[in-house]
């Protein structure tokens, strides 16, 4: 969508687009947090359980490869299709809810939601790429993410208390989650129908033509799969940290919403914007390593600050980073491609994610038993450190 386009459309899917975040706003506490939560506390289930868990979000976005091919091969709208995985997700946390005492189910239900949540991820980047202006998809969609993360926030917190107060009885949260998927499901139906051209055979790997083709998208692949290993070594062990009394804390449900949830909610909630600004008026790479500096003191702090005072204020600098690192998560491969070809990146991007995803929680948690999540931390922040010098010519050939 260039700069001339369609006012009224672009009103109505930002509308909407407000509308889903709130139900979505509350489902991420799902992934970040009390799925996990109850894992640990409720379950006790093994280490190997906890990383299947860990890991189900990526291997979601390592499927989604595949979804933009599927859907040209089908022919059905962009609308359509996201609204198929998300009552799939629905149906995931209905079976949590229905898990009774078995762990087994519980952990297959949010595993599957987690993963159908995340099979859907570059058919939302085709939205934005079609109804939002070039001059502001940055800041609509940050201000879609405040709202997004004010939800969040206030979920966090409400969830953590309500868990504290009933233990074991989580169920009813469960299906709270499934009838938010239902909702967003709803919103995204309602959106003008964005549609890919149809192709007469399904070509499972055709994207990563680009991929050969395009240098500079090559290159930041190779720099975000550093950045991203890096990151996800420490966020797969954030809510053990504080959960699993090996570690010092054990923290209640109540505490570990508020670090884990709330407190960098509330961060995105003042700095989503003013990145999603930054993102419409800065150099990309300039930006990226920006956030890159951010998440590496976030990680730093926590870890290795050994107090509840030192996980507050990393959360905060890993809020700092999160908020922008959402805005060029979601929006970079909309600088990168035209807008026939945004799907196709964007699957390229989340599956390479979904990879470094698969594989971080499986060495987080096998290691910090043996060399502590301090050390886990360190690690992580190397690779992050890496990522950003990768990015020096290209940053200086921005100036």
């Amino acid at each position: 969508m260039d700069d001339s386009a369609d006012i009224g459309q672009q009103k109505r899917t930002f509308l909407l687009e407000l509308l889903r975040s709130i139900p979505q706003g509350v489902i991420e506490t799902s992934g970040t947090t009390f799925a996990m939560y109850v894992a640990i506390r409720v379950f006790d289930v093994p280490v190997g359980m906890k990383m299947t868990i860990a890991a189900a979000a990526s291997v979601g976005l390592l499927l989604s490869l595949f979804t933009v091919q599927i859907v040209r091969r089908i022919g059905c709208s962009v609308n359509v299709a996201s609204v198929v995985v998300w009552i799939g997700a629905a149906a995931g946390f209905a079976t949590a809810a229905m898990s009774g005492g078995s762990a087994w189910i519980y952990v297959i239900g949010v595993c599957m939601a987690a993963m159908l949540l995340m099979v859907g991820m570059p058919l939302m980047s085709q939205v934005y790429r079609k109804h939002y202006p070039n001059k502001v998809r940055g800041k609509l969609f940050s201000l879609a993410g405040m709202l997004r993360a004010i939800v969040a926030a206030a979920a966090g917190l409400g969830i953590g208390i309500w868990l504290t107060n009933h233990g074991a009885n989580f169920h009813g949260l469960f299906w709270f989650y499934s009838g938010c998927c239902i909702a967003m499901a709803g919103c995204v139906l309602l959106m003008a129908r964005v549609q890919l051209r149809k192709t007469k055979s399904l070509q499972l790997f055709d994207a990563f033509g680009h991929v050969a083709r395009d240098a500079a998208f090559r290159k930041l692949l190779i720099s975000w799969m550093m950045l991203g290993l890096g990151n996800l070594l420490c966020f797969a062990l954030f809510v053990e940290y504080i959960t699993h009394p090996d570690y010092g804390f054990a923290l209640d449900a109540k505490r570990v919403g508020m670090i884990t949830s709330t407190i960098p909610m509330l961060v995105v909630i003042v700095c989503v914007v003013p990145w999603g600004m930054v993102f419409d008026r800065m150099p990309f790479y300039r930006v990226r390593v920006m956030v890159n500096s951010f998440f590496l003191i976030g990680m730093l702090v926590y870890y290795l600050g050994g107090s509840y005072l030192a996980l507050c204020i990393g959360m905060v600098f890993h809020g700092i980073g999160r908020s922008g690192g959402n805005v060029l998560w979601s929006l970079w491969v909309t600088r990168f491609s035209n807008e026939e070809n945004v799907g196709e990146y964007m699957s390229i991007h989340t599956s390479f994610t979904g990879l470094r995803g698969v594989i971080a929680p499986v060495i987080a948690f096998s290691v910090a038993g043996t060399i502590g999540p301090e050390t886990v931390a360190i690690a992580g922040g190397s690779l992050v450190i890496l990522s950003s010098l990768m990015l020096i010519p290209e940053m200086r050939a921005e100036s």
